[in-house]
């Protein structure tokens, strides 16, 4: 059965590592690596590793660090505007549907047609009283229960996309 571990194995991965391989190593450790399958196949392996770590660390571009603090400061601005719009993107919807709710109050009001209408449905509905009341004033308890239910729904999908 062949060993699986060397003694010398941490000393030749070392020489490798340091450039040191196989020109500025010590004679016996050469000799040793001569001799002993493991030392040379780490010898080798770590060879061919940090010959690739070394062509890579050529090919490396690295940015000037003005261009990277750069954009890491349009990128804070960018998120700190972002966080700051969330609050006025909910105060606007929560304005758009108290005008919407407005002019449907003032469209209810003064359209002749309109109140027309909701009398007929009052008094077709006129045997139930809750009915009758809800009826009477259904338009204005819809409006409500639209402006109390979708506004906060679409104020949180609009939140959720950001």
């Amino acid at each position: 059965m062949q060993p699986v571990e060397c003694e010398f194995e941490a000393e030749v991965l070392s020489a490798v590592l340091q450039s040191r391989w196989p020109e500025r190593a010590d004679p016996a450790l050469q000799a040793h690596v001569a001799d002993c399958t493991i030392c040379s196949d780490v010898a080798a392996v770590a060879g061919v590793i940090e010959d690739a770590r070394e062509e890579m660390r050529a090919e490396v571009v690295v940015p000037d660090s003005g261009r990277v603090w750069w954009l890491a400061r349009v990128r804070a601005r960018q998120e700190a505007a972002k966080t700051a719009a969330r609050p006025i993107t909910a105060t606007q919807m929560i304005a758009g549907a108290c005008a919407v709710g407005l002019l449907g109050a003032c469209f209810g009001a003064t359209s002749a047609w309109f109140q027309d209408a909701l009398r007929w449905m009052g008094s077709a509905f006129a045997g139930f009283d809750l009915a009758g009341e809800l009826m009477a004033h259904g338009t204005i308890v819809l409006g409500m229960a639209g402006v109390l239910l979708l506004v906060p729904f679409a104020a949180w999908l609009a939140m959720r996309r950001e």
